[in-house]
């Protein structure tokens, strides 16, 4: 097919997503999810959520949308996406859970991402809020944003992206696979594996110990010994090694000055912890 707009965004390349299908699937009695909505366009579907988590919506809905004009990443970053490219989709939760155990949302959303997505292969988790593929490329991104007792979690995922669409650092489903991938199975896979992993970590009063999520998280995470250097929000920078994540999901970095607790920051990945 010709590579024109009309082409490019064509129901045969990059089909829509069907939100009457999917809540008949996903918005079933005793659901997590109450509602699963999808919009042809929206400025940030985090920002949709939380004005609406102010406006004391109840948990459980499910925002997606076809493309996001300003969606937004960890340090305020662009995040940007052709349209019907990618999954991007935000979820409305109230977790009954202490304040200073809800910074584990990101880290749960990335361990329910990666194991949706077996099929493409091992892919890792870069703290606190980045999906990598086996070589090391970005598949997706994580934001968690708090509102009053509300976190609304968005995930950006590149399913059909192409190359020439992407940076030198990312990479898509349809790279690895080397064929189509569809949407909706992808989305559905990821908020089946979202509501295994919520409910047993609420249950467990948000507890990443009992609810066995800090053991998951470890064994996906790729950041935890090595070197790293890590941007933090005013602009400055740590190099060290990643010795572990502690139990309010802080990085735990070991640096020539100390060992430092960061609750958020760029993480770059330098190289191995030398043996010994």
């Amino acid at each position: 097919m010709a590579d024109t707009p009309a082409g490019r965004w064509s129901d045969l390349d990059r089909p829509a997503l069907d939100a009457t299908a999917l809540s008949a699937v996903l918005a079933r009695d005793g659901s997590l999810w109450r509602a699963v909505e999808v919009v042809p366009e929206v400025g940030s579907t985090n920002a949709e959520l939380v004005a609406r988590a102010a406006d004391d919506e109840a948990e459980g809905v499910v925002l997606v949308a076809e493309h996001q004009a300003a969606g937004r990443g960890r340090l305020d970053r662009v995040w940007t996406s052709p349209p019907r490219a990618g999954v991007t989709v935000s979820v409305l939760l109230r977790p009954d859970v202490p304040a200073a155990r809800r910074g584990w949302l990101s880290l749960l959303t990335g361990v329910a991402l990666a194991e949706s997505l077996t099929e493409v292969g091992r892919t890792s988790l870069k703290w606190p809020n980045d999906l990598l593929a086996p070589d090391g490329r970005k598949l997706a991104g994580i934001l968690a944003e708090a509102s009053g007792s509300a976190v609304v979690v968005g995930v950006g995922l590149n399913v059909s992206t192409r190359e020439d669409e992407l940076p030198d650092t990312g990479t898509s489903l349809q790279l690895l696979a080397g064929r189509p991938v569809d949407r909706a199975p992808v989305l559905l896979g990821y908020l089946r594996a979202f509501e295994r992993r919520y409910r047993t970590w609420v249950e467990h009063a948000g507890d990443p110990v009992s609810s066995g999520l800090a053991r998951d998280y470890l064994a996906w995470c790729s950041t935890v010994g090595l070197e790293v250097t890590v941007t933090l929000p005013d602009g400055r920078t740590v190099d060290g090694v990643a010795e572990a994540v502690d139990w309010d999901g802080r990085l735990v970095v070991r640096t020539d000055q100390g060992r430092l607790e960061l609750a958020s920051g760029d993480v770059r990945h330098v190289r191995p912890r030398p043996a010994g």
